[in-house]
């Protein structure tokens, strides 16, 4: 799992952008965290969809590549269930289903205090790749 965690702390520069940080991997399953600041904040004061999705977004990226295969989404929804405006966000994938070409997680998004924020399910085409050649990229 250290292969996968290194793989997206030094590649995904997104995920670096906003402030995203891995805090465990395992096969199918990866927990991120978010430490809000007032740039993820929307005109409201609470925290932006969009900040709330990409955090999932990311452990559905880490759980559904786990394997050391190529996978990307083709199948992302999020429901958002409650607002928050500081503290730390975080987001647990667990791997549902998998096949050979297929497979689907759930991800909860969830505050410091315990409060679910969100509710994402992705699906993933898993491609023969290995992610091991973009390492040389």
């Amino acid at each position: 799992m250290k292969d996968i965690r290194n793989f997206f702390d030094t590649r995904d520069r997104f995920a670096k952008y906003v402030g995203i940080e891995i805090v465990e991997v395992g096969k199918g399953r990866a927990k991120v965290k978010l430490d809000l600041r007032k740039e993820h904040l929307n005109g409201v004061n609470i925290v932006h969809g969009a900040v709330l999705f990409a955090l999932a977004d990311y452990a559905f990226a880490i759980a559904s590549n786990s394997h050391g295969q190529v996978a990307l989404a083709i199948n992302a929804t999020i429901s958002f269930l409650k607002a928050v405006s500081s503290g730390t966000i975080y987001a647990e994938a667990v791997e549902l289903s998998k096949n050979p070409k297929l497979a689907t997680y759930k991800i909860d998004v969830f505050h410091n205090s315990g409060a679910l924020l969100a509710i994402f399910q992705g699906t993933v085409y898993r491609k023969k790749q290995s992610l091991k050649e973009f390492l040389d990229t």
